[in-house]
């Protein structure tokens, strides 16, 4: 089955087609219009904005990626939710359109479902190498601008949540300590590349809710010790200190998640796999600490992150997501299909 999947949860209009081919995903087209460079000016998403720049961009997208018709699906996916409620409407007014006039089967699909299986678009050859999929039971390790969880995934379609955030989620943090530093939106890749010439070990900042099995994530503290530490240093900050300061914050958050993923292993044996997905897992120092902490505690799990650019929003992950609804569920009915915006995985 081919399936084509809309993704306009946020401030990315994508689109893309993606085939069940020997039960795993494979891309045909993929189109992502981005909106970073008009909301990098307000320092932020407004959502009024990003629901208008849908509009406009949506029906580009899907002409590009069907290239112009001569494309063909079987089936139609679109994220319902979470999300901005006026972004997530384009989409799912578009979506259940082309569901009812040509047909077809519609699934509607949670975004953070499609983030989890971001993990199985591996390509399908990298060197001559065959790819590596998750192998079940899974543990899922979901770092976005929105979301910070830890979600077991014993069988397709099915998740138990272990931990989350109780407040700031990872990449809200990266977003507000760069403004902190004042450095541009979008914080994470801004961040990332100030840490490159820092002293991860300059400064040392907390770590919230280590108590023992305490599987959830605050990253308000971390954020208010950022705040602190800038101002008892003084205005302006040196260049010097500004990137020992990311550095030093971009690793307690690795090794806040590190820490937090090492102990869910050891709370639920059996685990096979752990998938490092959303947004903020196009992080490379987040890659390498989390995989060598992994690797340390059980060298026997395969540890997999998802491709680079199915990281942040894109409408491969949502068809992923939906080739394995086709595969293990079924379609959803296109009229009962609504835009929630705190919509929850379960």
């Amino acid at each position: 089955m081919k399936i084509l999947a809309i993704e306009t949860s946020c401030d990315e209009s994508a689109a893309a087609i993606v085939e069940d081919q020997d039960f795993r995903p494979v891309i045909l087209s993929h189109v992502v219009a981005s909106q970073i460079a008009t909301h990098a000016s307000t320092g932020g998403v407004i959502p009024n904005i990003a629901a208008r720049m849908q509009t406009e961009a949506l029906p580009h997208v899907l002409r590009e990626v069907t290239k112009d018709q001569t494309l063909s699906y079987d089936a139609v996916a679109v994220t319902v939710g979470p999300g901005l409620i006026g972004s997530l409407l384009i989409g799912v007014a578009a979506a259940k359109t082309i569901a009812w006039q040509q047909n077809i089967p519609f699934f509607a699909v949670n975004h953070l479902e499609g983030h989890i299986y971001s993990a199985w678009l591996t390509p399908s050859s990298v060197e001559g190498i065959a790819p590596l999929l998750p192998e079940l039971p899974a543990l899922i390790v979901i770092v976005s601008g929105g979301h910070t969880e830890l979600i077991l995934m014993e069988r397709h379609l099915h998740y138990r949540h272990l931990g989350q955030t109780r407040d700031d989620a990872a990449g809200e943090a990266f977003d507000k300590v760069a403004r902190l530093l004042g450095l541009p939106y979008p914080g994470g890749p801004a961040i990332a590349e100030l840490a490159k010439h820092g002293d991860r070990q300059a400064y040392k900042l907390p770590i919230s809710l280590m108590e023992k099995d305490n599987l959830e994530f605050s990253f308000s503290g971390i954020k208010a010790a950022v705040a602190h530490l800038a101002a008892e240093l003084g205005d302006p900050l040196s260049e010097h200190i500004k990137a020992d300061i990311a550095a030093s914050f971009e690793h307690t958050v690795a090794e806040t998640i590190s820490r937090k993923t090492v102990a869910a292993l050891r709370q639920n044996p059996g685990i096979e796999s752990v998938c490092l997905v959303g947004g903020v897992a196009a992080n490379q120092y987040l890659r390498r600490h989390l995989e060598q902490a992994v690797v340390t505690a059980q060298p026997k799990i395969a540890f997999i992150t998802a491709p680079f650019q199915y990281c942040t929003d894109n409408a491969a992950m949502i068809g992923a997501a939906a080739i394995h609804h086709h595969l293990f569920g079924k379609p959803d009915n296109w009229y009962d299909a609504v835009a929630n915006p705190n919509l929850e995985l379960s």
